[in-house]
């Protein structure tokens, strides 16, 4: 039997994305709007299959090609006649949903590969026996053989992502180890290019290493184009290695995005959305991230609008290096009641801000008001749908012109409703206020995170003028108490310095201001949080936290010694800062369960919390502020790395209590979400039920138009790649 970690269960939440009154308020012209973004970004995320694993596009086109021909339902009696039982044939909807849900073979939360939860042999029969197999038999053979061994393999480096022997990476041809994605970083430096919209390649040429960035763009030709003055590729010597910059990475996908942005561009409400689109368009054509950050600074401005979206290759948690986006899009709907909550926290900022527990030197100059706003999501496209967003993560824009929060109601409203006898790990007494205050904590947590987390803080730079953006000869490092000796040199970013912990590190620096920062009064009632309902929210927002930090373990990979997902190694880090804390403030215990089985306990002094909790997220927070401030990589990594271990040893034997969260996890819930069609004159909304059949069902009708050239595009996409990945895969993949 394969271990329950590397399959998802029949059981797993599945529920719809609700969407249907905010849809229902909009006019005729934002429907349209709304509708163009949603297929530019739809199209868009299907990039996400390259970005994830060698096989995956392959399984998409696999199960699209089944699911055309017959339903869920149809294909049930189908798979009864080869032999499936009703639970196996439940199995292989889940993993189809799950394919979908993630945008390929890899949780998008966690990085770890599940596979079907029913023999290979049934699978295949199955397969063979399907109206699909019949239409085509010689198509459907050649993409079961090409994509049916890394389906179901669950060799130890493709148990997760990650880069060189640690896992599986597609942002990196299967022969780079980390010295080659270090190598590349400083030539992408000092070439002035991000690597957010580009993978590396590398081959031997006459023994000789060569590498090629690609650049994610629709057109192929590496000239500059009309309408830009320079297009960065080309060939270039790098400390005495070879380098060439070539465009058209997705390119059949890159183009489908410029199409829609730019029907979209026809129904904007504003020139800053005319504009906006303009930029991304340009971006998407040329692989131009110049371009998309002049379209970010577009968007910042475009305050309050009623169709809210974002667009392009954003966050970079899943490249092992920490520094190329995996794509994503959003078209969400603003939801007024809650927004003006969370304007009011805006308001509130200069005076909190202040509250946090760096030196002033250590805050920006002027804290750039952003629009901070609570959306109903309409269209999430990419790995996983979030709560909270907060972008752009281009530094210099948020540094010294702003950026935007969102809080993302709908999906908090189904993600987090937990059930009373699935609360593990806690005590019974805190499981009924836990159960009542859970959504509301997370509520003002999130706010915080987004707002004055990854909103606050300064990066000390030196820009390639030799000018600073502080007095390096009267700022004071509050750890040493000498003057400030080290900071961001010209084009050096945050994610470029930091790199595998950029991530994880900034997820933890905004996750302790949340819990600093919902101490303070005003904070609570700005949410409509008073008296003992107030105290309560900030004991669970506390107790929440850590017993995250403990439901983390999950995500760490004893075998390499490696986080899997940014935030919960992020939360795992505040637990271990909590128990460290000591007074009895923090405790955790190995146990056995009413089942005979292990388990475990947490517990949380609540009348601690104010004290001995604040003092220590007061003392943490200062140094990753200070560590991040001054671009002290050796100094940053030292204190995470420490806090980020998890061994037998000390006080809690972290390896053991792992092997206990894995035993009681629960599957993380995966989300239907609606279409839309344009029917004469109008948009219309097409909503589906929240189960696997209507989650397959939305994605079969996401792309029915073009169906058979999608698919086509896909294949040859991923056929190009194939060799690059033989490496990394013990064996030549073949289309």
């Amino acid at each position: 039997m394969v271990d329950s970690q590397y399959y998802l269960p029949n059981d797993i939440g599945i529920a719809a994305l609700d969407c249907c009154e905010a849809f229902r308020l909009l006019s005729p012209r934002e429907r349209m709007y709304a509708h163009h973004l949603s297929r530019a970004a739809w199209y868009g995320g299907l990039a996400v299959l390259l970005q994830t694993s060698p096989e995956s596009a392959n399984i998409f086109v696999l199960l699209q090609r089944i699911f055309r021909k017959q339903t869920p339902a149809q294909l049930e009696q189908v798979a009864t006649a080869v032999g499936l039982s009703s639970e196996e044939y439940l199995a292989f909807l889940v993993y189809a949903a799950g394919l979908y849900a993630n945008m390929g073979n890899y949780k998008s939360f966690g990085d770890t590969k599940f596979i079907p939860n029913l023999p290979k042999d049934k699978l295949k029969a199955l397969v063979w026996a399907s109206q699909a197999f019949q239409d085509q038999p010689g198509e459907m053979e050649a993409l079961w053989n090409s994509c049916s061994c890394p389906l179901y393999s669950l060799e130890d480096r493709q148990k997760q992502l990650g880069l060189g022997d640690k896992g599986i990476t597609t942002y990196f041809s299967g022969n780079c180890g980390l010295e080659d994605a270090e190598l590349a970083q400083k030539f992408l430096d000092s070439q002035n290019l991000s690597a957010y919209n580009t993978r590396l390649f590398k081959r031997e040429n006459g023994g000789k290493a060569c590498y090629e960035v690609r650049l994610a763009s629709a057109v192929q030709k590496d000239c500059a184009m009309d309408g830009e003055s320079d297009s960065h590729c080309g060939n270039f010597n790098f400390e005495e290695k070879e380098f060439t910059v070539k465009r058209g990475d997705y390119a059949p996908l890159m183009e489908k995005v410029s199409y829609y942005v730019q029907q979209a561009q026809a129904h904007a409400a504003n020139d800053n959305q005319k504009k906006m689109l303009e930029e991304y368009r340009r971006s998407f054509t040329f692989g131009s991230i110049e371009a998309h950050k002049e379209g970010s600074r577009y968007w910042i401005k475009d305050k309050g609008p009623i169709v809210e979206s974002y667009i392009g290759f954003i966050e970079s948690y899943r490249d092992p290096f920490g520094s190329r986006g995996e794509f994503e899009g959003f078209v969400a709907v603003v939801n007024k009641a809650m927004s003006e909550r969370f304007a009011k926290l805006v308001s509130s900022a200069e005076i909190l801000l202040p509250e946090l527990p760096w030196p002033r030197d250590f805050e920006k100059d002027i804290f750039l008001k952003p629009d901070f706003t609570s959306l109903d999501v309409l269209t999430f496209a990419g790995s996983g749908i979030p709560a909270g967003i907060n972008i752009p993560n281009y530094d210099d824009i948020r540094q010294s012109e702003g950026f935007k929060n969102v809080s993302l109601g709908n999906v908090l409203a189904v993600a987090y409703a937990t059930q009373k006898d699935k609360l593990t790990f806690l005590e019974e007494e805190d499981k009924d206020v836990y159960i009542k205050w859970k959504g509301p904590s997370f509520e003002v947590q999130v706010g915080l995170h987004e707002l004055l987390g990854h909103g606050s803080g300064k990066l000390f730079v030196q820009d390639d003028k030799g000018k600073f953006n502080f007095d390096q000869s009267k700022v004071i490092n509050p750890e040493t108490g000498e003057q400030v000796s080290s900071w961001y040199r010209g084009s050096e970013t945050w994610d470029s310095k930091f790199s595998t912990i950029a991530s994880s590190y900034e997820e933890c620096r905004a996750e302790c201001v949340g819990l600093y920062l919902c101490l303070n009064q005003q904070v609570l009632s700005i949410f409509g949080h008073e008296g003992q309902d107030a105290e309560d929210v900030v004991y669970i927002n506390w107790l929440n936290m850590v017993r995250a930090g403990l439901l983390g373990l999950e995500f760490y990979t004893p075998e390499s010694k490696s986080w899997r997902q940014a935030h919960m190694q992020a939360r795992f880090v505040i637990l271990r800062v909590l128990l460290e804390a000591g007074e009895g403030l923090v405790g955790l215990e190995e146990m056995t369960g009413q089942d005979g089985r292990p388990d475990a306990r947490i517990t949380l002094d609540r009348s601690k919390i104010h004290t001995v909790g604040k003092n220590a997220i007061h003392r943490f927070l200062c140094k990753l502020q200070v560590f991040k401030s001054t671009a002290d990589v050796e100094g940053g990594r030292a204190l995470y790395d420490s806090y980020s271990a998890v061994s037998d040893g000390g006080s809690h034997n972290f390896l053991r209590l792992r092997e206990t969260v894995l035993l009681r996890k629960e599957a993380r819930k995966m989300f239907v979400q609606a279409n839309t069609r344009i029917n004469g004159d109008s948009v219309e909304l097409v909503e589906y039920e929240g189960s696997a059949a209507g989650l397959i069902r939305s994605f079969i009708e996401r792309f029915q138009e073009d169906a058979e050239q999608l698919e086509a595009d896909l294949l040859e996409l991923n056929k190009r790649d194939a060799p690059c990945w033989s490496l990394q895969l013990g064996h030549k993949a073949s289309y």
